[in-house]
């Protein structure tokens, strides 16, 4: 797939041209959403707070680059649920590794934590 930079750069970053792929809010969201099991439309609709025609195109892009599954069960009710495919769930420990990552340096500061707490006691008294 060419990308924006690709185009301006033949020699792109790997990396790059990794988050040109998944790197949107709603494609990351998805696929963090889509870890351990398959969801309904709506479930994904109610659990990422996309709207349907965003969470529609999302699924679609993210299908198109074969990281989410799409299985209709015709059964009545009709029913569409979405899963990662191996693709998409390689980037679980990716998932992991920013989440760790996150914990470690983008934690509340222990002093305004504490602060926050004294705060919130106060108001509760």
């Amino acid at each position: 797939m060419a990308t924006n930079a690709d185009a301006a750069n033949p020699e792109a970053c790997p990396v790059v041209d990794s988050l040109d792929q998944i790197g949107s809010q709603w494609r990351l969201v998805v696929l963090y959403d889509l870890q351990g099991d398959e969801k309904r439309f709506n479930e994904l609709k109610r659990s990422t707070g996309a709207s349907s025609r965003t969470l529609s195109r999302v699924l679609d892009d993210l299908q198109e680059l074969d990281l989410v599954d799409r299985r209709l069960e015709e059964d009545a009710p009709v029913a569409t649920f979405y899963s990662l495919t191996a693709k998409g769930e390689s980037l679980c420990p990716v998932f992991d590794a920013i989440e760790s990552w996150a914990d470690e340096w983008l934690g509340e500061d222990p002093d305004e934590a504490e602060a926050m707490a004294a705060v919130e006691a106060v108001a509760n008294e």
